[in-house]
């Protein structure tokens, strides 16, 4: 009996052995795929919406990868990731002044706006916020894709009361303010493609932010802003100096990326929503993986260009590296 107990034991004990060692390579397999999924997540990509036109302004769509090129602080970078963003989901805030200057404007504003909603968004792919400022920053529709919902609460975007007006306190138009509320608290944590289309006439009477604070807060964001000057000149009186928004709603548009249109009798507000449409339909998404780590978050320059001559790259300059 001792000697049949010898290899029974024998057996036994490979047989421990070989479970041991199995379970040896399952515990290492699965801490192999931890580094891994922990290396993944440090990878940050930045990722750029691009429109690219002539010099005549047309826009140019049949562009491939190897026709550009990026400079991250002066340095190459190797595109990782190309698509042209024709039916990807789009995030997009429809923001509109409805301060005392803009209140002979607003009918034409809204019309025009009901029809962009009806063309551009596609139900269960995109989504829409609706936001008014004037003396205060209203959410009148939060982030939905039911176009029935927002054309319910656009017929709400209105002027002040005269009750309103009355117990008003401070300024009256929160441009700065609204740009950044939406930008800090909707569009940072969305992603797919995301742009503000601000409605107003560019004037800020009495935001807490600066306009060098919004447009830092849409470029942390990632958020491309499509600034529409649409004025009433019989709003203000001329004598005390003529309102200066234009150069505010250009440098809004230039430093995110976006676009600067004006609203005039060449160009109605219906032609400038068709060509914000077109564009938005006409994007570039690139992305790279910066060849620089993040030790310190700071913003980092950009610069996008394309290796065929005579063709105009519209994209943001800058972008914020998070540590």
């Amino acid at each position: 009996m001792l000697e049949m107990a010898k290899p029974m034991r024998a057996r036994f004990s490979r047989r421990q052995l070989l479970s041991s060692t199995a379970a040896l390579l399952c515990a290492s397999s699965r801490l192999r795929g931890q580094d891994d999924a922990t290396f993944s997540t440090e990878i940050k990509v930045v990722n750029l919406l691009a429109v690219v036109r002539t010099k005549k302004g047309e826009i140019i769509s049949g562009l491939s990868k190897n026709d550009f090129t990026i400079l991250e602080n002066a340095r190459p970078q190797t595109i990782r990731y190309f698509s042209r963003e024709t039916n990807l989901p789009l995030t997009l805030g429809l923001m509109v002044d409805t301060s005392m200057s803009q209140h002979r404007l607003l009918d034409a504003e809204r019309s025009a706006s009901f029809h962009f909603l009806d063309r551009v968004l596609r139900e269960n792919t995109d989504q829409v916020f609706l936001m008014q400022f004037d003396m205060a920053v209203m959410l009148r529709q939060a982030l939905t894709s039911s176009r029935s919902q927002l054309e319910d609460k656009l017929a709400y975007v209105d002027t002040p009361t005269r009750n309103e007006l009355a117990l008003q306190r401070g300024g009256g138009t929160l441009l700065y303010d609204a740009v950044f509320q939406a930008s800090r608290e909707i569009m940072m944590s969305q992603r797919n493609r995301k742009a503000l289309i601000i409605l107003t006439d560019g004037v800020d009477t009495g935001s807490d932010r600066t306009l060098s604070d919004a447009i830092e807060a849409a470029q942390r964001a990632d958020t491309l802003v499509f600034s529409i000057l649409f004025s009433d000149p019989g709003a203000y009186d001329f004598s005390l100096g003529e309102p200066n928004g234009r150069r505010v709603l250009e440098r809004l548009a230039k430093e995110t990326g976006g676009s600067f249109f004006e609203v005039s009798k060449k160009q109605s507000i219906e032609t400038v929503f068709s060509l914000i449409e077109q564009e938005l339909r006409s994007q570039y998404s690139l992305g790279f993986v910066s060849d620089q780590p993040v030790r310190v978050s700071e913003f980092r320059t950009l610069q996008l260009n394309t290796k065929l001559k005579g063709l105009v790259v519209q994209a943001r300059d800058r972008y914020w590296a998070q540590r």
